[in-house]
């Protein structure tokens, strides 16, 4: 008789890498964004945009109605009380289209008026235009928005003073007092630190979400089965890039609810200084930088997860880089003021601080090459700290299933070798 051929077990291939990855990515994002606990933590941040917006909107009525509105006279004593007599005559009509003036004092006899630019400096009398030059030519200084508000009140109070025939008004210039370079740097850097602390303010409340997922999982032996299945670096690329996407969407909703805020309380905050690279650019960078240093600090959080095993294990081991990660905004907040330093260049290659510094930098440098550089390198970090992370939890993995098996099997055979069996 012929002995029956035994056939090959048949065994399938594992997933490359990337397909394994985009399973684990979609099936987290999914069962993340369509559950009930993240609708709640999408409505959690809402609540403080909205009151701080109203915050911010009250703040900024009770600025401007506390700004100066005086319009500071600098004209002859001759010409500052014809304008006086002429205020007099239409404060009754036109009280509310006439600005407050004050009449600025000085040695007439010296023959050199003061700059109308240094009286707007001064800040024991703060005034928000000057009116200088004569009543048949008069000189209007100020900041354009002061400018443009009360040319018209100007032209009607010196047609007055002049005793124009109704319908001629004389031509008021304008002296509009620009921003100088270091006003300029002053804005940007103002946008650099705005732009900092929200890169940091939502690293720091998203990335958190992979750790708690992978304790949760860990927990209920889920990520020892996709460990088998799949290799360990593409469970943990595969969480990443759905956390990310996740954060994606949070971030869209949450940007969405403050532009509708914003929009609606619009002339209360005015415009935002522009960056040094333009807006398009700057928020496209940004979206870049949140990304890397998500991912860069996320893979942190995941090797933490390979670390922990119990959710008071996972508190006690990540507090240390939540620290630390404040000590690296902290780092990159100082290097904004120095630019092109050897602090600022430390800041934008340490890897938990470069996002920071090189958001920073693409508000106060139009320069685009440096952010390719920063951005490979950053990417180059991420896939490092991953492949760790991934070889960390595949020994401790590993360990834990070799220990437990060893443990059934030596039980299995001391029951086998019990008396009597």
């Amino acid at each position: 008789m012929t002995s029956p051929r035994t056939l090959p077990t048949p065994q399938r291939a594992r997933l490359p890498l990337w397909r394994a990855a985009m399973v684990v990515a979609r099936r987290d994002f999914v069962a993340i964004l369509f559950s009930r606990a993240f609708f709640f933590f999408l409505l959690g941040p809402l609540f403080p945009v909205f009151v701080g917006g109203l915050a911010g909107g009250i703040g900024g009525q009770v600025q401007r109605e506390a700004a100066a509105t005086d319009i500071g006279v600098l004209m002859t004593e001759t010409d500052a009380q014809r304008l006086n007599t002429a205020y007099s005559r239409l404060s009754g009509k036109f009280s509310t289209v006439l600005p407050p003036m004050t009449i600025i004092e000085w040695d007439e006899t010296s023959g050199d008026a003061p700059d109308p630019r240094t009286l707007l400096q001064r800040k024991d009398r703060i005034y928000g235009a000057v009116l200088s030059g004569t009543v048949e030519r008069p000189v209007l200084t100020g900041p354009p928005s002061q400018v443009k508000r009360w040319s018209g009140a100007i032209t009607l109070l010196t047609a007055e003073a002049r005793g124009d025939a109704p319908g001629i008004y004389p031509d008021v210039e304008r002296d509009e007092v620009r921003t100088s370079a270091a006003n300029i740097r002053t804005d940007r850097i103002k946008t650099a630190q705005g732009a900092q602390m929200l890169l940091f303010l939502l690293t720091m409340l998203l990335a958190g979400m992979v750790l708690s997922n992978l304790v949760e999982e860990k927990a209920n032996k889920i990520i020892e089965i996709l460990a088998a299945a799949i290799p360990m670096d593409a469970v943990f690329v595969g969480k990443l890039f759905a956390m990310l996407g996740v954060s994606f969407v949070g971030i869209g909703v949450w940007s969405l609810a403050a532009l509708g805020l914003y929009s609606a309380v619009q002339s209360q905050f005015g415009s935002f200084p522009a960056p040094a690279v333009g807006w398009p650019i700057f928020l496209l960078l940004g979206i870049v930088y949140f990304a890397m240093a998500y991912l860069l600090l996320g893979s942190l959080f995941l090797t933490i997860g390979a670390l922990a095993n119990t959710v008071r294990e996972v508190q006690t081991l990540s507090m240390p880089v939540t620290m630390a990660q404040l000590l690296v905004f902290f780092f990159a907040a100082f290097s904004i003021t120095h630019t092109g330093s050897p602090v600022e260049i430390a800041a934008a290659l340490f890897p938990l601080s470069s996002p920071f510094a090189m958001l920073a930098r693409a508000a106060l440098l139009d320069a685009l090459w440096p952010h390719l550089l920063a951005l490979a390198w950053q990417g180059l970090w991420v896939g490092v700290t991953i492949r760790l992370g991934a070889a960390l939890f595949r020994k401790r993995v590993m360990k834990s299933g070799s220990a437990g098996a060893a443990g059934r099997k030596g039980w299995f055979g001391r029951l086998r070798h019990r008396p009597g069996h």
